[in-house]
């Protein structure tokens, strides 16, 4: 087999991780609020359990990185977690108490987020000089999130919340049968040369405050978006839609980003980005009752996450070397969404208090989203890739 043709099909089985991956994010971090609502727990516990959702983010991937790193054996990590996870998830089929369901997800995450990383170390490494090519690899992601919470709002009307266990593990299934063909292309590494230390700077220490602000700002959209909407009198199937157009703005920025980040560059991206997610969040806040007004604020996710991300990541693979680089998107993954996404769920979680907070929840996402902002300015600006202005 010629080495193009090995090339695309490990770039199609990626995207396949990369849809069953996504699927997994559109059908829990949406839903598990309503989940847990219905199973009887209070907002304060659905705060702090769908915590620990983005909390194993800070442990999980960066012990995961250093194995990755020293030995190379991503696609055997990936596979090893896939299967794990899927394990450890039919602990969720159980009516457990509190601690029972804390101790489910923290488990079944632990395996699930170390995943990632590894993923989008493969990817940009199998594309080498095509990095710009990124976007469309992931997009399929994107696809994967728009069935999953489409169809998950639809399932969940039609039979209720308990459906969502059996999606997740068929979709569980679906990402270890996806991740099984990648090839083991392990790294081999002269140990007789010291490994360098990862080199701090300026710019990645303030590029990782900003990403753990823009996170927090994320806290009541990924635990409390859809009770939000059903407070406003929406239905979850209605919800489903709401976050699947979000998505869909997302797979259309991933389309445009090489060429904004070869015009404009990271840090313009990323300053322009968070000051839609402030925009955002206020129209959450204020606009709820409007479906135009509540619509728009959905396509600002093309900036939320779709450009943030891709500049983010572009970032990372520009300021860490390769034998740093499982290390560099781990610490993304972690100090953003694990430690960002955590507190600002669990913050929020209170803010909430008994529903009549909400509105002030979404204000702290717009305060935390415009942190963020600032956050960039403090990093030394970038040069436009070679490889976006080739794209």
């Amino acid at each position: 087999m010629s080495t193009s043709s090995s090339t695309s099909r490990q770039l199609r089985w990626l995207c396949a991780c990369y849809f069953f991956f996504f699927s997994i994010l559109g059908t829990m971090v949406p839903y598990l609020g309503v989940f847990f609502e219905n199973r009887g727990f209070n907002p304060q516990e659905i705060g702090f359990l769908l915590a620990i959702l983005m909390a194993t983010r800070i442990v999980a991937p960066n012990v995961w990185a250093k194995v990755a790193d020293r030995t190379g054996m991503r696609a055997e990590l990936i596979k090893m977690g896939a299967g794990a996870a899927a394990l450890a998830y039919l602990s969720f089929f159980y009516h457990g108490g509190f601690v029972y369901m804390a101790l489910s997800l923290a488990l079944y995450t632990f395996f699930w987020n170390a995943i990632l990383a590894q993923l989008e170390v493969i990817t940009l490494e199998t594309l080498g000089e095509n990095a710009s090519r990124y976007g469309q690899i992931r997009s399929w992601g994107s696809v994967g999130y728009i069935c999953l919470v489409v169809g998950a709002g639809f399932a969940i009307g039609q039979w209720g919340t308990e459906v969502l266990p059996y999606i997740g593990l068929s979709l569980f299934i679906g990402m270890l049968a996806s991740a099984l063909p990648l090839p083991a292309n392990r790294l081999v590494r002269d140990t007789s040369q010291v490994r360098p230390p990862l080199q701090w700077n300026r710019a990645i220490i303030w590029f990782l405050v900003s990403a753990m602000l823009l996170q927090m700002s994320a806290g009541p959209f990924y635990g409390f978006f859809v009770l939000y909407l059903k407070q406003a009198g929406y239905s979850e199937s209605s919800a489903g839609i709401f976050v699947a157009l979000g998505a869909m703005a997302e797979i259309v920025m991933f389309m445009f980003a090489p060429r904004l980040l070869g015009r404009y560059g990271v840090n313009t991206l990323l300053i322009v980005s968070i000051g839609m997610t402030c925009l955002r969040w206020l129209l959450v806040a204020f606009g709820v009752d409007s479906v135009l007004w509540l619509g728009f604020s959905q396509l600002l996710h093309a900036f939320t996450f779709g450009l943030t991300h891709a500049a983010s990541i572009q970032f990372v693979h520009k300021h860490f070397d390769a034998s740093h680089r499982s290390q560099g998107q781990a610490l993304y993954a972690s100090l953003s969404f694990g430690v960002g996404g955590a507190l600002g769920t669990w913050i929020c979680g209170y803010i909430w208090g008994d529903g009549s907070g909400a509105v002030w929840s979404w204000v702290f996402a717009a305060v935390c989203a415009f942190a963020a902002m600032l956050a960039v300015f403090f990093i030394p600006k970038d040069k436009p890739s070679v490889a976006a202005h080739t794209a």
